[in-house]
């Protein structure tokens, strides 16, 4: 039986991506006809039947979210997607984006239809310059042919998408980091509460979500939210998009439903096909560089939302990228945190500091002979410290895939740490 399920990019590099014709031809748009008719309750009732949780990593309930928003009374009320796709081994938003970016406006202007807004903002990553200018494309079509702007489907509906390009910062991947930035100022975090729902862009009641969560949104209104619900495990409803990369036959992004186990991920013939060259799997990271690494032991765990949260995994953005025997876990270590030592916004100190004390301690037991006394020690409280004490999550999270690897490769860390202290520091 396949283990893939196609429904979000159905009709991917099949058509032409900003041709409203060719959108329309492979169902495009049914969601918003549907939606046009049905009272904003009751769309809100589909998504929260169908378990959507925000695809950008954070996983927090879709249905809850818009609810939230839709019982604020405050307007103007604004529609912003997170399209800041900065997680290293992470592009499946850039798939929709490029291949099927209707699907992300419609799913946007059933959005703006249940809330009453009249302006939504894509917040797309600076590197993606074309594929900014493929939305541009498919904005305007789409405005032309009557799916944006004046009186929507004839239905009295006014709604509008608007562009914002970042600047490549990573941390603007934060959803008030990007609000700021939207607005002009500098992208970094807000302090919470009081949450975007309430005071988001321009200090009005916001909505923001992910690439993938409004292109789903389209699917669960057009064929209903327990439809939807059906096609993933009972822990976890629907489909996701993995990001396939590394040391793995088959790269690329996959639509599952959620259920299969990691083991079927990285070596289904449909999927990752195995690992290349008769070697074997070292050890995986989900999510991106802010995920949980995991080994082999952990590989019959289902790929859903709670057995992956039981096994201190997750499937944050969706990212799967395998490592194999060959590549050392303190070399693999020292990358991630030299991406994280780049992207800190320097605001607190857990994070600002805490990034170049770990690289250098990495770096050191990297090299035989170049450890110094206490360094597993000191590793292991600036970890415990970042965790606990950074303002944002990227700082949180920066250690997160340091920490999941001491787990497995308690002995790599150990191997040229200096002759007594392993054993002391290591508890």
């Amino acid at each position: 039986m396949s283990k893939l399920k196609t429904l979000v990019i159905e009709g991917a590099g099949q058509i032409a991506p900003a041709k409203v014709d060719d959108y329309l031809a492979i169902g495009g748009y049914n969601g918003l006809k549907k939606a046009t008719g049905m009272k904003p309750e009751d769309i809100i009732g589909e998504v929260k039947k169908s378990g959507l949780l925000g695809r950008g990593g954070a996983a927090y309930p879709a249905g809850k979210k818009w609810d939230h928003l839709l019982h604020i009374p405050e307007f103007p009320k604004y529609i912003v997607c997170n399209a800041d796709e900065g997680e290293p081994g992470t592009f499946k938003d850039r798939l929709l984006m490029a291949k099927l970016p209707l699907r992300v406006i419609e799913g946007m202007t059933i959005a703006g239809y249940v809330f009453g807004a009249k302006a939504g903002y894509i917040y797309v990553r600076g590197e993606y310059r074309k594929i900014q200018r493929v939305l541009q494309e498919a904005i305007l079509h789409a405005r032309g042919a009557g799916f944006l702007g004046k009186n929507i489907l004839g239905r009295g509906f006014d709604f509008d998408i608007y562009i914002i390009s970042g600047a490549g910062a990573y941390v603007c991947g934060e959803n008030s980091a990007l609000l700021n930035s939207t607005e002009g100022k500098v992208g970094r975090p807000r302090i919470k509460p009081p949450h975007l729902a309430e005071v988001g862009l321009f200090l009005k009641p916001t909505l923001v979500n992910n690439v993938e969560s409004f292109a789903s949104i389209p699917t669960i209104v057009e064929n209903g939210g327990e439809k939807y619900f059906s096609y993933g495990s009972p822990d976890s409803g629907g489909v996701k998009l993995v990001c396939l990369s590394g040391h793995v036959k088959r790269r690329g992004v996959f639509e599952v439903p959620f259920g299969p186990t990691l083991r079927d991920i990285i070596f289904d013939p449909e999927l990752g096909a195995g690992i290349p060259d008769g070697k074997r799997l070292k050890f995986f990271h989900l999510g991106g560089q802010s995920g949980p690494i995991g080994g082999p032991g952990q590989l019959d765990t289902p790929y859903d939302y709670k057995a992956l949260t039981k096994a201190g995994l997750s499937v944050g953005s969706g990212a799967v990228v395998v490592m194999n025997e060959d590549v050392s876990i303190l070399e693999y270590l020292k990358g991630v945190t030299e991406f994280f030592l780049h992207e800190s916004c320097g605001k607190c100190v857990p994070c600002r500091e805490g990034n170049k004390q770990i690289y250098k301690i990495l770096c050191r037991l990297a090299v035989p002979g170049q450890s110094q006394p206490g360094d597993l020690g000191i590793l292991r409280r600036l970890v415990d410290t970042m965790i606990s004490a950074s303002f944002c999550g990227l700082g949180q999270s920066a250690a997160v895939a340091l920490n999941t690897a001491w787990r497995h490769f308690k002995e790599e860390f150990e191997a040229n740490a200096v002759e007594g202290q392993a054993g002391a520091e290591a508890a």
